[in-house]
């Protein structure tokens, strides 16, 4: 089982958004399990959180934008590019602006200031999306391609083709999660000159300078422009070298662009939410292509996972039968709502019930077309859930369960006579103090028929 991790401390860095010019004080804070990447806007009252979710996406000019309830997030792509090179999972980001800090235009400061606060892991498992098929979202107005097939880990392939003479068609590839620090992460952000010259006329990329973005010369550079680029950057002297690059810089790599656009795959694709396992390919890729192709592998995932009904051999001797449960729960019928515990471990249980037309609640729930109170599908889920936080007491009949909570409860299929109910819990949060936070499932039929949050204690008979 792999866990999921996060920060050991709080480390904070400085600069400015690229586009807005304003400079940015972001904060990397350990997060609690499940938290996924979230990002909070301290500058604003209430401090609002934005998810980092393909859903909340609003606009790729020039970046990634997310926006929840007004609340903007600007260029977050190399943050969560490194958040994921560097494994994470739960990280909260604090920011008293709405963009994030440019610094050189990569994910290197990124992940060497979350390198510097640690890595610490958490007692829950990480949810891992296997691919099994192919996947692909195509962008028809621009001919760019993303795709994921089946693969042991998580690699990605870049093929990029600008279609100038300067940059022509470049190739780069991550065969695995930890190539992204020595491969990846320092390939800073580029823009062709006349992609410049449109952005510095609408007032754009404010913050740019020639420390934090490679610009390709790829057209006659007038007298006019090149002054105009001058007051730009603040520089007294600009100059084109022979590989084609504006003023000094010095590529890190032949295909820097390629690893560029590499590292913005990586950083949107977060916004799925779900780490994945698969191979990708993108095909001149872009921030609009890589946002599409994440909300459509998050709304995959969202439903599989909505629909996925684990399966347990019932003919299988159970861990538990009626007898074993009665010594342990408080309960007896007609209010003992589980016949079995099929199988359990230190984070999950799984439990089961045959509904018959016998049972008491039938005769009034409903008697000419009888149906299963939703509130005792809730109770019985609970029930399981109570073997579980019995089970780590020695004396488990000298305990009662009492509810402290239920979130999120729905109710998605009818349960009727003649279904057999099952019932899996599984932890949330680990059990503390005879605590029990689980999101528990019910089946019947190959389908979901309930799910909710429940929060529970034991305590001591008096």
């Amino acid at each position: 089982m792999v866990k999921q991790k996060t920060i050991k401390t709080e480390i904070s860095l400085t600069g400015v958004g690229l586009h807005t010019g304003k400079e940015v004080k972001m904060t990397f804070k350990p997060a609690p399990v499940n938290n996924g990447f979230t990002f909070v806007r301290v500058d604003l009252e209430g401090s609002p959180i934005v998810e980092a979710d393909a859903n909340y996406v609003v606009n790729t000019q020039r970046g990634t934008n997310l926006e929840k309830l007004g609340v903007k997030i600007q260029t977050p792509e190399h943050v969560l590019a490194a958040l994921t090179g560097c494994d994470l999972d739960n990280v909260i980001i604090e920011l008293n602006a709405s963009e994030l800090p440019i610094m050189d235009g990569s994910a290197k400061y990124f992940v060497e200031a979350l390198e510097k606060a640690g890595v610490e892991e958490q007692n829950a498992k990480r949810n891992v999306y296997v691919i099994k098929e192919v996947i692909s979202f195509t962008d028809e107005a621009t001919g760019s391609e993303i795709l994921i097939m089946p693969s042991e880990h998580y690699c990605v392939t870049a093929m990029v083709d600008f279609g100038t003479k300067i940059l022509g068609t470049q190739n780069a590839t991550m065969k695995g999660i930890s190539e992204f620090k020595t491969e990846i992460s320092d390939s800073r952000t580029f823009s062709f000159l006349h992609e410049l010259e449109s952005l510095l006329e609408n007032g754009l990329i404010k913050g740019g300078d020639l420390n934090n973005a490679i610009v390709y010369v790829d057209k006659e550079i007038s007298a006019a422009t090149m002054e105009n680029l001058k007051v730009a950057f603040g520089k007294e002297e600009l100059t084109v070298k022979p590989n084609g690059i504006l003023d000094n810089l010095t590529l890190h790599y032949p295909n820097e662009a390629a690893r560029h656009k590499l590292l913005d795959v990586v950083g949107d694709l977060a916004l799925i939410g779900t780490k994945i396992q698969g191979k990708v390919i993108a095909n001149k890729p872009g921030h609009f292509v890589n946002t599409q192709f994440a909300k459509k592998m998050a709304k995959i995932i969202k439903i599989e996972q909505r629909n996925y009904v684990p399966v347990y051999d019932l003919h299988q001797e159970p861990l538990m039968d009626i007898h074993k449960i009665m010594a342990v729960l408080p309960h007896r019928p007609p209010f003992l709502l589980i016949d079995r515990i099929i199988e359990m471990s230190e984070s999950h249980v799984v439990g089961m019930k045959n509904v018959t037309m016998n049972e008491n609640f039938f005769v009034g729930h409903f008697p000419e077309a009888p149906v299963m109170p939703g509130v005792l599908i809730v109770e019985a889920m609970a029930q399981t859930g109570g073997i579980l936080v019995l089970s780590t007491v020695p004396d488990p009949e000298n305990y009662l369960t009492y509810f402290m909570k239920i979130d999120n409860v729905k109710f998605k299929q009818k349960v009727l006579p003649g279904d057999t109910l099952i019932f899996k819990c599984d932890l949330i949060t680990p059990i503390r103090r005879g605590i029990c936070h689980m999101q528990a499932n019910a089946y019947a039929n190959g389908k979901l028929v309930a799910e909710a949050e429940l929060m529970a204690q034991i305590a001591k008979k008096q």
